[in-house]
């Protein structure tokens, strides 16, 4: 199918066909000789995916650490974004009753409790985001410490040395100057032994903090250092936008 058809038959844009294409993320399987994008049948399960993805709020780049992975594993996939969209839908229909009830009860035809009037808000996790993010978060996690376990000793070196630095600026604004030049030395250096974007490098900071084997050792080198490097990382990525 050409793009156009694509387009039609999802009902998405071309436009953001082109941009699938252009960072990587689905690639069409052929070209015609007028140089037109043709995708074939294994492409829109790809694209399907990558919907069902986004419907859940994945962001593209995680979704194509995700569909790109050599372990991906289609099926297991698909089971684990019924089950999040079944927990999505269920939440959505008490929402939507709550919602009609509260018309009546604004029309004065129905009475309503103060309980009534929140059923359906629940603001805790979806079970199934967790176990989403064990099976595809843990991935990255492991990429980064096998890019770690693959360092020279040099590298591993230089790597512990700012750490340590880091550690003595830990108690500084992490928008401080001090602090964003050296965080600008650990951003320089993983793009030396790997390639991260801004978007990336915040999103590391964040594993900082929200993967408990980052956190431990990192706070090997000062207690506090693994949130004192997501906030400084945070501030920098912003910063190169």
């Amino acid at each position: 199918m050409k793009v156009k058809e694509v387009a039609d038959l999802v009902g998405i844009s071309v436009r953001t066909l082109h941009h699938y294409d252009e960072i990587g993320l689905l690639i069409p399987d052929d070209t015609t000789g007028s140089g037109y994008r043709v995708y074939s049948d294994e492409n829109l399960e790809t694209l399907q995916q990558i919907l069902f993805f986004r419907e859940l709020g994945f962001p593209l780049k995680k979704i194509k650490e995700i569909i790109h992975n050599p372990s991906f594993d289609r099926q297991e996939a698909l089971e684990i974004q019924h089950k999040m969209l079944l927990e999505k839908k269920n939440r959505l229909n008490k929402m939507i009753r709550t919602l009609e009830k509260t018309i009546q009860y604004s029309k004065g035809e129905i009475k309503m409790s103060n309980k009534e009037k929140f059923e359906g808000f629940d603001f805790s996790q979806n079970p199934y985001e967790q176990e989403a993010r064990e099976k595809w978060g843990d991935k990255a996690v492991d990429e980064a410490n096998e890019k770690v376990k693959s360092m020279s000793d040099f590298e591993q070196q230089k790597f512990n040395e700012i750490y340590r630095k880091l550690a003595t600026l830990r108690h500084l604004p992490a928008d401080s100057k001090e602090a964003q030049e050296g965080i600008k030395e650990w951003y320089l250096f993983l793009n030396k032994i790997g390639n991260y974007s801004p978007e990336a490098f915040k999103g590391l900071g964040q594993m900082y903090v929200n993967d408990e084997r980052f956190t431990k050792n990192i706070d090997r080198f000062g207690e506090g250092l693994s949130k004192f490097m997501c906030e400084a990382m945070s501030i920098y990525a912003d910063n190169q936008k």
